[in-house]
């Protein structure tokens, strides 16, 4: 048996062993159709995927920092990315956490030099209960992001309660053992004469304990939750976006499975 192997069947056995992946409490979306698929609303203290449609980084970034505010409830949220992720797509901005109606305070911000030191960084925050949510900014395919890995940090945020959130940018899922693999781009508001409330697409594309959908998902920036808009409430079986990347998503969604 493989080195990886040999880690991989021993990381289940602890899995296995301690039973804590199945206590942690959810945190409700405030969309009832999403928390119906997610029974009850985005799990705690596991390991949650965001993946963003090509152009849609801003997006797929408001999105993840909304789901993180939700898993962290009052406690700190601690973001980190690399300094070229920061080049290509932007900077975190204040302003920006300010818009959403999330309090910059609340948000720790940790930029690093390469994947290494996000996923090294990520092992260290992930062991203090004091945070609430650890995000992991990540462009490009990384050979670091296997499912080995995606173990390890699902081990990590199991046993002090800190949910894990992977933000990946310019880059298609593999095998993973992530609770939950979200695909986002940017939504119209239904507002006409104001900016509006912050909408977003948002495919559910894997669910390790529900059903699967997609919506588009308004988040009120006075009340810190999602609501489904009224248009598209429903759950479609399908995801509407650009159909070769769903379908790519789709088949690695399976593959995962079949692997995990």
């Amino acid at each position: 048996m493989s080195n990886t192997a040999e880690k991989t069947l021993a990381l289940r056995n602890v899995i296995s062993k301690t039973g804590a992946l199945e206590n942690y409490a959810r945190a409700p979306l405030g969309a009832d159709a999403t928390d119906a698929c997610l029974q009850g609303g985005l799990r705690r203290g596991t390991l949650h995927e965001v993946f963003a449609q090509a152009s849609h980084e801003v997006a797929a970034t408001g999105f993840a920092a909304a789901l993180a505010f939700r898993a962290a409830v009052k406690k700190h949220v601690l973001w980190i990315r690399q300094d070229f992720s920061a080049v290509e797509f932007g900077e975190l901005a204040a302003t920006g956490l300010l818009e959403l109606g999330l309090d910059p305070e609340q948000f720790l911000l940790l930029r690093v030099a390469d994947v290494e030191s996000v996923l090294r960084a990520a092992s260290d925050a992930l062991s203090c209960a004091a945070l609430g949510a650890v995000v992991m900014e990540i462009p490009g395919e990384p050979k670091a992001l296997d499912l080995v890995l995606s173990r390890r940090l699902t081990l990590a945020s199991a046993q002090k309660g800190v949910t894990a959130f992977l933000l990946r940018f310019a880059a298609k899922p593999e095998a993973s053992a992530a609770e939950t693999r979200w695909l986002v781009r940017a939504a119209h508001s239904e507002e006409k004469e104001n900016w509006g409330q912050p909408a977003f697409r948002a495919d559910l594309l894997r669910n390790r304990h529900g059903s699967l959908g997609h919506w588009v998902m308004e988040w009120n920036c006075d009340d810190g939750l999602f609501r489904e808009a009224a248009a598209d409430s429903r759950i479609v079986v399908s995801a509407s976006c650009n159909r070769q990347i769903a379908t790519a998503m789709e088949s690695a969604t399976r593959n995962a499975r079949r692997v995990a």
